[in-house]
């Protein structure tokens, strides 16, 4: 840390430019006492400054999607298999065991340059909060929930990217992705033990119920073992005062609320790694179609308010440099509807360094009696119901 110091010429010592006298040499002591004070005192503050970092991620690649009712689509793509991502990151030592923390994250398209939603910045990840070695730790702000992190970082071979990501069948977009005017406690971690539970306020006038989310997770992971369940309910209602605000206006509704469950786990049998999900969903908007339009033309799928996913899946490290993916998925549709689908997927990575990868993968969905799910990667829904991805992604 510099500290600027002004002295003026009458302040210097002989021999640069002011004569020498009894008067002008207690000056000097006395400004001197006071820049060695000033610095020491700056030295203690350079000490104690946060430790900021820049990190992100540059993923792009080639995208062939087909089975569409507007046709197959060929394009270059950003965030295939990780969302493309700019982060500011940093600690500062409390004292006592104590830190405090933040994170600032943007999303830029790397085949365009522009943000991956228009007029936000920072909407991956903004958040403050404190850690405790002892006591766990409390952030603020937009954050991952526990639903999205059990099912890319426990449950999903393909880590909920490229063409094989959970999320074409799992609810994992939108709010059960990440939700904004978060607080989110997590423990430490005990005997390969740990918890997570998130609140957020809705922050619609005339109800502190609207809008809200609540969400938990509980953590077992030791040796080759990472088990995980997690629970996410949200409010859907509207009020007046929310609903006037809203563009178009729409009236104040009451809903049903949305629960999701998700219990995941992978187990490292050393030539593989193995891994399993299984998903509950209930109640209004708890299954968002990923892609809300027409895809395959006709009339509009409907969104499931009951339904059940069930995962299977592997990686297998084929030696150092590369890894080979695969999954099963199967949606099962409890309304009277009955839209099920299911998903098999296929990927390789290979490992140029420790921080630059290549990467392929191909998933094909097939939707029953009128659904309309689509093969998406990390950051698109997808338009049909195939697609092959090549790419490289590159990590700072």
């Amino acid at each position: 840390m510099r500290v600027p110091v002004d002295i003026s010429l009458a302040d210097c010592p002989r021999g640069f430019g002011r004569p020498y006298n009894k008067h002008n040499k207690e000056t000097i002591m006395k400004k001197s006492l006071i820049a060695l004070a000033v610095l020491g005192a700056a030295a203690g503050l350079a000490q104690a400054q946060s430790a900021v970092g820049i990190y992100g991620i540059i993923d792009a690649g080639l995208v062939h999607e087909r089975g569409g009712a507007a046709g197959n689509v060929t394009k270059l793509s950003s965030g295939i298999g990780s969302a493309s991502r700019l982060g500011f990151r940093g600690s500062e030592d409390l004292g006592g065991g104590w830190s405090a923390n933040f994170v600032l994250e943007a999303g830029p398209r790397v085949d365009t340059g522009e943000l991956d939603v228009p007029g936000s910045i920072f909407n991956r990840q903004a958040y403050v909060g404190f850690r405790h070695n002892d006591l766990g730790a409390l952030t603020l702000g937009r954050q991952y929930t526990p639903y999205y992190l059990t099912l890319s970082t426990v449950g999903d071979p393909f880590g909920a990217g490229y063409a094989g990501t959970a999320k074409n069948l799992f609810p994992a977009g939108g709010n059960n992705t990440r939700t904004s005017n978060a607080f989110v406690y997590t423990s430490p971690v005990m005997s390969g033990v740990s918890g997570e539970l998130l609140y957020a306020l809705g922050e619609q006038q005339g109800s502190a119920a609207a809008g809200r989310q609540l969400g938990f997770a509980l953590t077992y992971a030791q040796g080759p073992l990472n088990a995980r369940i997690a629970y996410s309910r949200r409010n859907n209602d509207i009020t007046a005062a929310a609903g006037a605000a809203m563009v178009p206006p729409v009236p104040a509704a009451d809903h049903d609320s949305a629960r999701n469950t998700v219990v995941a786990a992978n187990y490292d049998f050393g030539v593989a790694r193995a891994y399993a999900a299984f998903g509950f969903d209930k109640g209004f908007n708890s299954g968002l179609l990923p892609n809300s339009g027409t895809p395959y033309g006709g009339v509009k799928a409907t969104p499931s308010t009951d339904a059940r996913e069930w995962l299977l899946g592997a990686s297998v490290p084929i030696d150092a440099a590369n890894t080979v993916l695969a999954s099963y998925i199967r949606k099962d549709d409890r309304t009277f509807l009955n839209q099920d689908a299911h998903q098999w997927a296929l990927g390789m990575t290979h490992a140029l360094s420790k921080r630059t990868s290549l990467y392929a993968a191909y998933a094909k969905i097939i939707n029953r009696r009128g659904a309309g799910y689509t093969v998406g990667n990390n950051t698109e829904v997808g338009s049909g119901s195939s697609a092959v991805n090549l790419g490289v992604r590159h990590t700072f």
